[in-house]
């Protein structure tokens, strides 16, 4: 028996003993907010399914990412109630946690097996040791690459490239005539967009947020070095309006094949190489980056997850929502229905185990992506701070927000990176001291 078939009967049992809840469809309807990602739209035409399991309807509010962060951030601080279930990241959940913003996890069925996380994804949710949001995906970041275009230029991909190499293969690769760009990059505004991609970029180059007395540090040289080549790279080689593209733009843009590369989430090799992908046969993948000399990459630590919102009056409900959507049984009912390259990744280490995923192409690099990522020490020189493309702390997200657009106007030509470097130190020693860390 399946686990699929497994957990469909357990359920059904339980709900017939309970008072024939199967009689009754829709007795109880829970809304979940999420990001407007493939993996996320893919569950979500499942949902008929949980419904006929549970007798449990389910409302989306499926929103663009920096919108969610926003939706999410404001009803859990005003107890908006709007929401039964959010989806939230390895940021919001230990500060969320803490607050007691949110339903503990500590209650979860023996069969959804808690222990099953990744150690990466279990901790990054948890707080104090209590898992506070559940991962139905984890991720890291990795080149994805052209192989025919690479080979074209008579250059071959290393497993661990440096971003000189990058700079290199960009350059063979950009065709304006034929509208390839060498490389697609991220440069939307918002911390969790194109803040998530700088921020591990200066990582590569030896640049932090802070050092260990909470100083601001965009006025080191290894900032201006980050930046400066970032820039160099993708006003010579990468996509015209490159400022605004975050992730659902470069995924589009790579799939029509305009890109020769692209360094994202991980995630997104299950699209690169899907139908909806125009070069799915010609894809390769390597970890993300590193300047030469330094040894971080240009990776980072995420998982997008399902969380409670402490005083949602289905907690019951949505916690039977949380087991079916993360657990083992929707892994396979995905594989069944669409293969084990569109499962939802990066999660579970029995996913990693299954003979049919380690034959999936991009299943091996994006667990070592993950595993190359810590969260506790994310930066070359000491930080007072938890967190590889964010600083876990509540201020982060307003000032990396407004850090973020100050880079994306250097991006669209608007400032010089001079400018923004100052804009950024400014904006980050202001905060800084207000909230009492100086």
């Amino acid at each position: 028996m399946s686990l699929k078939s497994t957990f469909s009967a357990a359920t059904a049992l339980a709900l017939i003993t309970a008072g024939g809840a199967f009689a009754d469809a829709h007795s109880a309807t829970i809304t979940i907010a999420t990001v407007n990602n493939g993996d996320m739209i893919r569950m979500q035409g499942y949902t008929d399914q949980f419904t006929a399991e549970t007798g449990i309807a389910v409302e989306w509010v499926t929103l663009e990412e920096n919108v969610l962060r926003q939706r999410v951030t404001t009803d859990i601080t005003t107890k908006g109630g709007q929401f039964d279930i959010m989806t939230i990241g390895m940021y919001e959940t230990p500060i969320w946690g803490a607050n007691d913003w949110l339903v503990p996890l500590n209650d979860l069925s023996a069969e959804y097996d808690v222990d099953d996380i990744l150690p990466a994804m279990r901790n990054g949710l948890s707080h104090d040791g209590t898992l506070y949001a559940a991962p139905f995906y984890g991720e890291s970041s990795m080149v994805m690459y052209r192989t025919d275009l690479m080979e074209a230029a008579g250059l071959e991909m290393p497993t661990a490239p440096t971003w000189q190499f990058i700079r290199e293969a960009a350059a063979a690769m950009d065709d304006p005539e034929n509208e390839i760009n060498g490389i697609c990059l991220r440069g939307k505004a918002g911390w969790g967009e194109g803040g998530a991609f700088i921020t591990v970029t200066g990582n590569s180059f030896g640049a932090r947020w802070f050092d260990e007395e909470w100083n601001a540090q965009f006025d080191q040289p290894e900032w201006a070095n980050a930046l400066n080549f970032y820039v160099n790279l993708m006003n010579d080689y990468g996509p015209e309006g490159y400022a605004t593209n975050g992730f659902n733009e470069n995924l589009s843009l790579f799939n029509q094949g305009k890109c020769g590369m692209w360094i994202d989430a991980t995630v997104a090799a299950s699209f690169v190489t899907g139908a909806d992908s125009t070069v799915a046969d010609s894809v390769g993948f390597a970890l993300a980056p590193n300047a030469e000399g330094v040894e971080k990459r240009a990776n980072w630590l995420w998982a997008w997850a399902l969380a409670i919102p402490a005083g949602t009056q289905q907690e019951a409900e949505a916690k039977q929502f949380i087991e079916w959507a993360t657990g083992k049984a929707y892994i396979e009912l995905v594989a069944a229905n669409e293969g084990w390259a569109n499962v939802p990744p990066g999660a579970r280490t029995s996913l990693y185990e299954t003979p049919e995923y380690q034959a999936v192409p991009f299943a091996k690099m994006t667990l070592d992506s993950i595993n190359a990522a810590d969260p506790t020490n994310p930066t070359v020189d000491p930080v007072p701070y938890v967190g590889i493309q964010f600083v876990a702390i509540p201020e982060f997200a307003g000032m990396a927000t407004e850090v973020s657009q100050e880079f994306s106007a250097a991006y669209a030509g608007q400032q010089t990176v001079e400018e923004a470097l100052a804009k950024a130190q400014a904006i980050t020693t202001e905060v800084m001291e207000a909230a009492g860390y100086r």
